[in-house]
């Protein structure tokens, strides 16, 4: 396994990082510790979940699985670094979601109790909230992280011009500001390059990409590999916007001899803005797929071939449409 930085901070973190996302909806909770135990094994100390996961509202099920597995022993809480999320509706009533400072500090209690730990190495916004000022939003992180519970924060689904506004406003206030930007991004959605990457670039914000495999659509979905949610409408009605593209893609892949998820994960490994892609699994064989793709280097001939089966926008904001 290797590590790198995680954006400008002095943390190291695996290469990829384990989604939860599955874990209670999708996969048992006995298969879910074994995920978790396989990942630790083979070196991912990067661990992601949020307290909405398991999507029965106010349960926060996913970080009770987590928080079971830590509670185990044996180094696993002091091996890992470990990432939840605040935003979602989390009860009925109108506290009960957003980034209010109010909501902030309940969910953090919340989701410490689920996860039977004393702190959330990185404590994520799980969306950006428009209808919070950026100085209570601080005013509560930076009061959590004064008390030890959270260690960084982080972003996900942010602008570009949100995580600019976001650290103007935490340095004010003499803050480290954020650490981390999950966004969507894989091979058929790049939309992100336009001004989110570049924005993560010079803030020196690690990029976590969320979905590399598109749902499945990028994991062989033409070959068959399609099963749980990943044969949802969605899935199926993307594979017929995409099958043109899918089925060069695929015929790419088996000319390198490699598995469709593999090079997926592979070229985000490419880009030296991303720092680790949120693998899911709901299996410990897909997790091993996810491994293997650190091992592959993909030529420039390849890298030059994907983006013409998948173009992006055209490079970074103002050049991509303007001069």
């Amino acid at each position: 396994m290797r590590y790198v930085h995680l954006g400008r901070s002095g943390l190291k973190v695996s290469r990829l990082c384990l989604g939860t996302m599955n874990f209670g909806p999708q996969t048992s909770e006995a298969d879910s510790a074994a995920i978790m135990d396989r990942a630790l094994d083979a070196g991912i100390n990067f661990f992601d979940t949020a307290n909405v996961y398991g999507w029965r509202t106010g349960e926060g099920v996913t970080e009770q699985i987590v928080g079971r597995w830590l509670a185990q022993g044996g180094g696993r809480r002091e091996r890992i670094v470990l990432a939840t999320k605040v935003y979602g509706r989390m009860g009925d009533g109108p506290n009960d979601g957003r980034l209010s400072a109010y909501h902030i500090r309940q969910a953090c209690e919340d989701s410490l109790r689920r996860l039977r730990t004393d702190r959330i190495d990185i404590y994520q916004m799980h969306h950006v909230d428009r209808e919070t000022p950026w100085e209570e939003l601080w005013e509560a992180m930076g009061r959590l992280v004064a008390e030890g519970k959270v260690v960084y924060v982080g972003s996900s689904n942010f602008a570009g011009w949100h995580l600019a506004q976001a650290n103007a406003a935490a340095s004010v206030r003499g803050l480290f500001g954020l650490v981390s930007e999950q966004s969507l991004y894989n091979l058929s959605a790049r939309t992100i390059e336009l001004e989110v990457a570049p924005a993560c670039r010079a803030l020196g914000i690690g990029l976590i990409p969320w979905s590399p495999l598109a749902g499945g659509l990028l994991g062989g979905v033409l070959g068959g590999a399609r099963e749980g949610r990943r044969a949802s409408e969605r899935v199926t009605a993307n594979t017929e916007k995409h099958r043109g593209a899918l089925e060069s893609y695929e015929a790419l892949c088996r000319e390198l001899g490699e598995e469709p998820g593999r090079v997926a994960l592979a070229w985000l490994l490419h880009n030296p803005v991303v720092t680790a892609p949120i693998v899911g699994p709901r299996t410990k064989e897909q997790l091993d797929v996810a491994l293997r793709a650190l091992d592959l280097t993909l030529s420039t001939d390849v890298l030059n071939r994907l983006d013409r089966i998948w173009p992006g926008p055209g490079g970074e904001a103002p050049e991509a449409y303007a001069w």
